[in-house]
Parts: C-alpha cells; sequence; structure tokens
C-alpha cells in the first residue's frame, strides 16, 4: 500500500522536536517510533495510532476512527484515524500527542 506522502511529511514536522524519533517501513506503511516503541504511522492516506489498550473502546467512539486489523483479528491500543478529521490541525495534533503519550509510557528498546 503506498503511503500518502503529505500525511508522512505532516507527522515528520509535527515530530520534528521530538527526541528519540526513528522512522521504520512497517505494517505496508511508515511508523514513527519512539525510542523504539512506535507511537504513530502512517497506512495509505489513514494514521496509525498506538494508544493504551484500555482506552480503545473510548477512542473507537470518536469520528474518523476504526480498528487497526491487518489479520483479520484487531489489536486493542491500535487505531486508524481517517485523514478526512486529520484536515484540522487541532485533530492532528492531538493524536500524534497521544500516540506518543503511550509509547513514553513503553520502556526504550
Amino acid at each position: 500500500m503506498a503511503v500518502d506522502e503529505a500525511l508522512a511529511q505532516r507527522v515528520r514536522e509535527r515530530l520534528a522536536p521530538e527526541p528519540g524519533i526513528t522512522e521504520k517501513r512497517m505494517f505496508g506503511g511508515l511508523a514513527f517510533l519512539l525510542n523504539g516503541n512506535m507511537a504513530v504511522g502512517v497506512h495509505g492516506d489513514e494514521l496509525i495510532v498506538r494508544i493504551d489498550p484500555d482506552g480503545t473502546a473510548a477512542a473507537l467512539a470518536k469520528p474518523g476512527v476504526r480498528p487497526f486489523d491487518m489479520s483479520g483479528r484487531p489489536m486493542r491500543g491500535w487505531i486508524l484515524v481517517n485523514s478526512s478529521v486529520l484536515a484540522e490541525d487541532t485533530v492532528f495534533a492531538s493524536w500524534i500527542a497521544a500516540g506518543c503519550a503511550f509509547a513514553e509510557t513503553l520502556p526504550p528498546k
């Protein structure tokens, strides 16, 4: 699946001030890792966000959010956010922040 390069660039720009960010090709897309743990990514034209698994149901209730499901078994704590809701910068920034906040709770790799 092709990565939406405009979305990937927005993610890069948002994460530029964050120390410990690296990029890696994963899940047929592009992942952004914080201290070795995935925080967010770009899958097609959607944003992958890794969140606290206990917050999955609340996240799925928000507009434009669906489970991240590559194998027929959605993973708790992994969601996709549709690009249509990411046009608003505050929404985009909040999802990036959510992914980074969760990744910061994990031990560095």
